[in-house]
């Protein structure tokens, strides 16, 4: 299940591109923090630590408690902007969650034996169709990441949506988009056994 990340942050009261522009001069980040009963809070993000998590697989299925002016505000990130040509964050929207929301987020998929996979052996191509699940559940639930093993796949098989197993109380968000995982084409020597 996710773990929390801490994020320290300030308010912030000026808004506009100039005063966004100021405040990455210092080192931060703007962002806002939107959703439940509380009015919108715009906030300045520390840098370092954005970064750090930013780069990190997952980043948007992670709970982080970010910590404004002594009070603690848990957070899913749901939206960051990155600049066009340096890809450096520019913006970040995140949104509260408390213990009774239900939220939708994206969680990697993790293949496992892809060396041992038969149809692989035989010269098979993994064609990869998703690459993370969007998943609904409750905050405390979020998976670190789903995890397909592959060492019974074969050439011409696939993995579909039904054969993989969620946690408990963690459903798909959309079983018919996301259905169809992954499959196995042929390779090289399927070709030459065809001839």
């Amino acid at each position: 299940m996710s773990t929390t990340h801490v994020l320290d942050a300030q308010e912030r009261t000026a808004a506009g591109t100039g005063a966004s522009r100021a405040i990455r001069r210092a080192d931060l980040i703007p962002a806002i923090v939107y959703g439940g009963d509380s009015a919108p809070l715009m906030i300045a993000v520390n840098e370092k630590q954005l970064l750090r998590e930013c780069m990190v697989a997952g980043f948007f299925s992670r709970i982080f408690v970010l910590k404004v002016n002594g009070k603690d505000h848990q957070v899913l990130a749901k939206d960051l902007q990155l600049h066009p040509v340096t890809d450096h964050p520019l913006h970040v929207d995140f949104q509260r969650i408390d213990k009774d929301s239900r939220v939708h987020v994206h969680v990697p998929i993790h293949f496992l034996n892809e060396d041992k996979a038969p149809g692989i052996k035989r010269g098979g191509t993994l064609n990869i169709i998703v690459y993370s699940l969007e998943v609904i559940c409750s905050p405390s639930e979020i998976p670190d990441s789903v995890t397909i093993d592959l060492i019974k796949l074969d050439m011409g098989g696939n993995i579909t949506l039904d054969a993989v197993t969620l946690p408990e109380n963690v459903k798909p968000a959309n079983k018919t988009r996301d259905h169809v995982i992954a499959t196995l084409v042929g390779g090289k020597e399927e070709a030459k056994e065809a001839e």
